[in-house]
């Protein structure tokens, strides 16, 4: 590992974070629970909360996917969805929802306030991000799709978002 320049724990905490928070809203799975944290880990994101139901560490299916990432990610879990939400807004996080709606933004042709902290709201896999949720939130990131289905996994779907925002904040140049 030493030679692919990879950090060990103690050094992923000390270096500075992409300043994203993912909130995981309502997540069934813990396969894609920890497919989310190794993207979190991949891209040394601020942290992840597990709102609602969604499987925490030390889940069974959570640490089998994650490999790992559950000890460098901080995280925490919310249980109430909203509550979660409008304790980000308070403390003055850009809220968005990543979900495809009639308003949504176009990822490619986002661009965050590089003053503020953002947190992207991931929702459940078979309906989303909740309405309620959707509500209090800034918008709506989509990624735009060519093919047939206009769906993605949502452990897909985090990683692509993450990869975007660190290229749109210069992070992945100045790292490489």
């Amino acid at each position: 590992m030493d030679d692919l320049n990879r950090l060990s724990v103690q050094e992923f905490r000390a270096k500075s974070k992409l300043p994203v928070i993912l909130v995981l809203e309502n997540i069934r799975s813990g396969l894609n629970v920890g497919s989310i944290f190794r993207s979190a880990d991949a891209f040394r994101i601020e942290r992840i909360i597990c709102a609602g139901y969604t499987p925490c560490p030390p889940h069974r299916e959570v640490l089998k996917t994650a490999l790992g990432a559950t000890e460098s990610v901080s995280w925490e879990h919310a249980p109430e969805p909203k509550q979660c939400i409008q304790s980000l807004k308070d403390a003055g996080v850009a809220v968005w929802a990543v979900e495809q709606t009639h308003e949504s933004v176009a990822l490619h042709e986002f661009s965050p306030d590089p003053s503020r902290p953002i947190a992207l709201v991931l929702g459940n896999e078979v309906s989303g991000v909740s309405e309620e949720v959707l509500a209090q939130c800034k918008g709506a990131l989509e990624i735009v799709q060519l093919g047939t289905k206009h769906s993605l996994n949502v452990a897909v779907s985090a990683g692509i978002v993450l990869h975007q925002l660190a290229l749109k904040q210069g992070v992945l140049a100045a790292e490489k």
